[in-house]
């Protein structure tokens, strides 16, 4: 299979969908590997190392997407993509199409193979490939939100883990997945005292034991929320329901209950936000990631694991590596019929939404996957 791993154009996108490592690897396997020149810079990964894996280095991403039977990226396509995909090309990426109608739309009118990272499961229904960057982004959360809690950024001017004789900052974490715990980690290291809140009792029997003493949990309701806003220094939006938008937590009301300058940072804003001031304002950017609304900063950065590019493709691309060799050497049917996890990571073929949290988002027709892939 000739795959492609074009250069990602999202702003301040400095991942690549594999390292010079990952093309030997599927080169071993008697692929051929296009790569975008200068494709690997921003992850410190230089066209040589890819030529001595084995690759090919393209001149233009037309070329890259003109030829490959497969694209994998880290991103979802922009809108100076879609033209460049072909119909029954393979697409393996991050898409969180419930975020967006607009792509959802455009990657369904191309006819394409669309596999989407985030609704892969393992045999433990696990998102494995989710896993990775939500592990980045959960850290990331808090040491971005210190960094804007500091006066000169716009913040609170607080310092989370306080010092003799003054109170820590209270970092509360909205959601006790993989992004909440992560974020706990790092909040509670820096010394913050920590209120982590999940629907899910047994989730938060298990961080009760797993967690330091600075970190408390609690139930998730709106009463509980507006109390622990009430406190917060800093919110971190950690809520996922995979493939779908996720709900709003933090209503646009509950933001006059919080301190001035206080900071909310929304890993879930991927998946549209769970704060509804952040849903409504288009995602930012690593180079202007922040904006106010009732005297409360909004940090809504869609792709934050791209501000630390080599941790993160590296973790990346140790997850997507072994799936991507199933589709290139079985084909993408043959490899959804092996793997059931790897089939619930078809969210569109044939020009069909296979991924009802997709359908359920826009209101879209779902169509079983077995059903569009003529099993």
């Amino acid at each position: 299979m000739l795959i492609g791993i074009p250069k990602e154009i999202k702003s301040a996108e400095r991942r690549i969908a594999m390292p010079p490592a990952g093309v030997e690897m599927l080169v071993k396997n008697g692929h051929k590997v296009l790569v975008e020149i200068d494709g690997g810079l921003g992850s410190g990964f230089s066209n040589d190392e890819y030529i001595k894996a084995g690759a090919e280095i393209a001149s233009t991403a037309k070329a890259v997407w003109d030829q490959a039977e497969m694209i994998i990226k880290v991103k979802e396509p922009l809108p100076s993509e879609y033209g460049l995909i072909q119909p029954d090309q393979v697409l393996f990426t991050f898409f969180h199409f419930a975020s967006s109608k607009e792509l959802t739309n455009a990657i369904l009118e191309t006819g394409c193979v669309a596999v989407a990272y985030e609704t892969v499961t393992d045999a433990k229904g696990r998102l494995p490939l989710l896993e990775p960057m939500s592990e980045v982004a959960g850290r990331l959360a808090v040491q971005e939100g210190a960094k804007y809690l500091e006066a000169p950024m716009g913040g609170r001017g607080v310092l989370l883990g306080g010092v003799p004789g003054v109170l820590p900052g209270e970092v509360v974490i909205l959601g006790g997945g993989t992004v909440g715990i992560n974020a706990a980690k790092m909040a509670a290291g820096l010394g913050a005292h920590v209120t982590i809140l999940d629907i899910n009792i047994n989730r938060l029997r298990y961080l009760d034991d797993v967690m330091p003493a600075n970190v408390d949990n609690l139930f998730s309701n709106d009463s509980n929320i507006r109390e622990a806003l009430r406190k917060a220094d800093l919110v971190v939006g950690a809520v996922l329901i995979p493939g779908a938008k996720a709900p709003h937590l933090v209503k646009r009301e509950m933001l006059s209950l919080m301190k001035p300058r206080s900071m909310i940072v929304d890993v879930a804003i991927d998946q549209g936000g769970c704060v509804q001031t952040i849903s409504e304002h288009d995602p930012t950017t690593h180079a202007e990631p922040t904006f106010i609304v009732e005297d409360v900063m909004h940090y809504a950065v869609a792709n934050m694991p791209g501000a630390v590019p080599l941790t993160s493709t590296l973790a990346l691309t140790n997850a997507t590596i072994p799936y991507a060799l199933e589709l290139a050497n079985k084909g993408y049917l043959q490899a959804a019929i092996d793997d059931p996890g790897l089939m619930e990571g078809i969210n569109m073929v044939n020009k069909k939404i296979t991924c009802d949290g997709v359908s359920d988002a826009f209101d879209m027709p779902y169509t079983p996957v077995e059903e569009a892939l003529g099993l």
